[in-house]
């Protein structure tokens, strides 16, 4: 795989950082609409970019012509507020979109991820990927200490080391399939992961950084610190 090297964007806050993912979000979603007619989004789960959705969410957008993707899922019930899925749905982003493909991870981590690769395989690549950074270092499902497969479009976990162990998320070669990348990293939680990476460790994140064109990283001043 050819090494590529990630723009880092540093703003004062969380809510700048939020502002600017999603302008550069309806940016990106306006060119490809123009040129293709058609925008395909990875998103990120966790608490980090809720705000980001939220904020996506209330704006003006060719909505019909979006496509919602996950990066990873929480092999939990359809419906468990843990979910994702459930968290977007909140914010009120998947009810805008056109289309958006769940991961079915309520069938285990096995099935979930043979089910998701075939739904992913006829949209790769993607134009934008949206990930975030946990406080160990992991992007999506995919954590430090586990094999990363680079082969896999999905990958079943059965062992995470934050709950819930069982999860799906997209693999390695899923994610570094995108025209784009953006990377959302703040809070002072974040400060020694991130520090690890751009030391040069080889943390999940920075694995798929590296491994992607056209990635940017979006921090704030407490995660920079």
């Amino acid at each position: 795989m050819t090494a590529h090297h990630p723009q880092w964007l540093s703003f004062d806050n969380a809510a700048e950082v939020a502002h600017r993912v999603v302008t550069e979000i309806t940016h990106l979603a306006s060119a490809c609409i123009a040129r293709r007619g058609r925008f395909s989004l990875v998103l990120a789960g966790g608490t980090t970019p809720e705000q980001i959705y939220r904020q996506l969410a209330m704006t003006q957008q060719q909505w019909p012509q979006w496509t919602l993707y996950y990066g990873d899922e929480r092999c939990l019930p359809v419906n468990d507020p843990e979910r994702n899925s459930q968290m977007v749905k909140a914010t009120g982003l998947s009810t805008k979109a056109g289309c958006e493909h769940i991961i079915p991870a309520e069938l285990g981590p096995e099935e979930g991820a043979r089910r998701y690769a075939e739904t992913i395989a006829h949209a790769l690549p993607f134009d934008l990927v949206l990930l975030g950074m946990g406080e160990d270092g992991h992007t999506a499902s995919l954590f430090p200490g586990q094999p990363l497969d680079t082969t896999a479009w999905t990958v079943p976990v059965q062992h995470a080391p934050k709950p819930p162990p069982e999860r799906v998320s997209l693999g390695l070669r899923a994610l570094q399939a995108c025209h784009a990348m953006a990377i959302i990293v703040t809070g002072s939680s974040k400060a020694k992961a991130l520090q690890h990476w751009r030391a040069g460790d080889p943390l999940p994140v920075a694995v798929v950084a590296k491994t992607a064109e056209n990635v940017r990283v979006f921090t704030d001043k407490a995660a920079m610190s």
